[in-house]
């Protein structure tokens, strides 16, 4: 198992080149292609007595902001690569989220930065993690806020026994099979079950030569998620990797609080399957 191509998704209004780095010299490592992305969107509302023609100038003007913002960016992208025949770049007019969502068909991992606080996004130029997560099919590695290059020599395994977890285990494997101190980490209330389900997974890894350990924990000294990133702190965690639990509410898709608090968790690259 390998990346073969990792996309990096960059911010419309941000500088490229420290995100691209991150993501070129991941790239380079796991000797893959690397796709530079943005994208964002017109969003114009009209004031009270504005006439159509008025209204129809002021989208434009936005819209050609933009093209003019992603063409600046693709430079940036294209000089950062050193103009590398691996890496490519693909620039688009739309929702943040769902066109990223939709182009990450074309990698095996999208790279992305540390959310921003609620109140300072603006949902036509900054992608939601929470939402990409839970729509683009591809494991997420979110980066640390400092975008320190990614060693994954000690990695968190934030384990329960579901589909997403599973699934993340599984897209984590070229991390994996390098890494030198690997915890898989159950917080619940330590029944056999749970010890017998990181025993698989330890098992599982094994046959793939990764050595793991795991721990067990009782949910009921601390908040799971409080639990999960004290363990990271203690093992000194550059990764952790954990699925990314989604539900409905009010027709509208949330995150699980476990994962919502890794996504804060900044200190952390994370990685994170839906």
């Amino acid at each position: 198992m390998s990346f073969k191509t990792i996309m990096v998704q960059l911010d419309v209004d941000a500088i490229a080149a420290p995100r691209v780095s991150f993501a070129w010299d991941l790239a380079q490592r796991h000797e893959a292609d690397l796709i530079g992305f943005c994208a964002a969107e017109g969003h114009f509302v009209m004031p009270s007595g504005t006439d159509d023609r008025a209204a129809a100038r002021a989208m434009w003007g936005q819209i050609e902001e933009i093209e003019d913002r992603l063409n600046c960016l693709k430079e940036e992208f294209l000089g950062t690569v050193n103009g590398s025949n691996r890496a490519s770049w693909r620039g688009e007019i739309g929702n943040p989220t769902q066109r990223l969502a939709l182009n990450a068909r074309a990698a095996d991992l999208v790279v992305t930065g540390s959310p921003m606080p609620d109140f300072l996004v603006d949902h036509h130029r900054i992608v939601d993690p929470g939402s990409l997560i839970l729509s683009a099919g591809r494991p997420i590695l979110i980066a640390s806020e400092t975008l320190a290059p990614i060693a994954a020599e000690n990695v968190l395994i934030a384990w329960n026994d579901t589909r997403e977890a599973r699934r993340a285990v599984v897209d984590a494997m070229p991390f994996l099979v390098g890494a030198k101190d690997v915890v898989i980490a159950t917080v619940d209330g330590g029944d056999l079950a749970s010890r017998a389900s990181a025993a698989d997974v330890e098992r599982f890894l094994a046959t793939h030569g990764v050595s793991a350990r795991s721990e067990v924990m009782d949910a009921r000294r601390s908040e799971p998620a409080e639990i999960l990133l004290q363990i990271g702190r203690e093992i000194a965690a550059d990764l952790i990797i954990l699925g990314g639990y989604g539900h409905s509410r009010l027709r509208e898709l949330t995150l699980g609080g476990v994962t919502r608090s890794v996504l804060q968790a900044g200190l952390f690259h994370r990685l994170i399957s839906n």
